[in-house]
């Protein structure tokens, strides 16, 4: 049986060979082929997962494929969470509204941001002069029944002012039992099926930023099921590619099947980049164009101030994909501060499992 240790253990070993890496950060064929067989790592984990995606610009803009979806959205995508924390709404409409005019159509959000007070903020944006056509709007839910998931998709609908949502994601995949509960009998994807088919959902993925394992767990259960996931949401930035690392454990494996990859946690709330500057390791432009670098479609980022919307546009107008010996220099001097997780709380602490504090919220 695979135990913590064991797989940090082989982490450790994997973080070592930084200084090799691809561009992709990921170790090469013979590191993987050395792997202790007993430890539980999806054999084609230690596959390239591709080269950075075909972007194409409109203006200062660049677009990309969402997986198999056909849809393009911006590579930079507005987060949800953080809209829901300006003190007004007529600020964060602001915020929504400069956004979409410059180029940003991919719009994050939760069902339980804010108690709901995010999407509503964001509906009421959507609802002006023709905003919601300009939006490829994602959401997300955490009920894990059928009628749990239901209720929230039909509230979700109702708060964003909308008839239907563009991509619906099942929110937080944190725990082993999470896909079981969702592909089971009276599971959530039962409702979601049905909201697919009466078109208030267009297509269907999950997020999760807790261990790549668990998200190893849901692509099986999905599998099993015969199911394609359209999406899948995890963190991706400096300091994964050293701790329990989803760009090496789940990015290979999506890129293989064509399952669109919205990255997040880019700063980590703030703990990332706050050791990041403390360090002089990279700039703030530094750690977003290392994302956009790897196969990713969207790299979904918190913005509350006009001066954090300026700061993603600017990344993305001068986007050029990082070169192999840029990533290995950028990797080894996060290699460090990023071995511990302490930076990365969002893994290695419950401060951002909205569900583990609210447990009804899975029904």
């Amino acid at each position: 049986m695979t135990t913590r240790r064991d797989f940090l253990k082989t982490g450790a070993t994997l973080a070592a060979g930084a200084a090799a890496m691809s561009v992709t950060g990921l170790p090469g064929a013979r590191a993987a082929e050395k792997r202790d067989p007993r430890v539980d790592i999806a054999p084609d984990a230690g596959m390239e997962p591709g080269p950075t995606p075909k972007t194409t610009r409109k203006g200062d803009m660049p677009y990309r494929m969402l997986g198999r979806t056909g849809e393009e959205v911006s590579l930079i995508g507005l987060g949800g969470y953080h809209i829901g924390s300006p003190d007004s709404d007529a600020e964060g409409i602001k915020l929504i509204h400069a956004a979409l005019d410059r180029g940003v159509n991919f719009l994050d959000n939760c069902w339980d941001y804010h108690n709901g007070g995010s999407e509503t903020r964001m509906g009421k944006a959507l609802a002006e002069g023709g905003y919601r056509d300009k939006a490829f709007l994602m959401t997300k839910i955490d009920g894990r029944t059928s009628a749990s998931a239901a209720s929230q998709i039909d509230e979700s609908l109702k708060r964003l002012q909308t008839d239907h949502i563009d991509l619906l994601q099942f929110h937080e995949i944190l725990r082993m039992e999470d896909p079981d509960r969702i592909f089971g009998k009276g599971g959530a994807l039962e409702a979601v099926l049905k909201a697919k088919t009466a078109g208030k959902v267009r297509y269907i993925g999950f997020t999760g930023h807790k261990d790549p394992l668990v998200h190893r767990r849901m692509l099986e259960v999905a599998d099993s099921h015969n199911f394609h996931l359209d999406t899948l949401q995890m963190p991706i930035n400096v300091m994964d590619a050293h701790f329990r690392s989803f760009t090496r454990q789940v990015l290979p494996i999506a890129s293989q099947r064509g399952i669109g990859v919205i990255a997040m946690k880019t700063f980590g709330d703030h703990f990332i980049l706050d050791r990041v500057l403390a360090d002089k390791l990279a700039t703030p432009i530094e750690m977003f164009h290392y994302s956009m670098t790897l196969p990713v479609s969207v790299v979904v980022t918190g913005i509350e101030r006009m001066e954090i919307l300026e700061q993603a546009l600017e990344a993305a107008r001068t986007f050029q994909p990082l070169s192999k010996t840029q990533v290995a220099s950028l990797l080894g001097r996060t290699k460090t501060a990023a071995d511990d997780g302490s930076t990365e709380l969002f893994k290695t602490s419950t401060r951002f499992d909205g569900t583990a504090h609210n447990p009804d919220w899975l029904g």
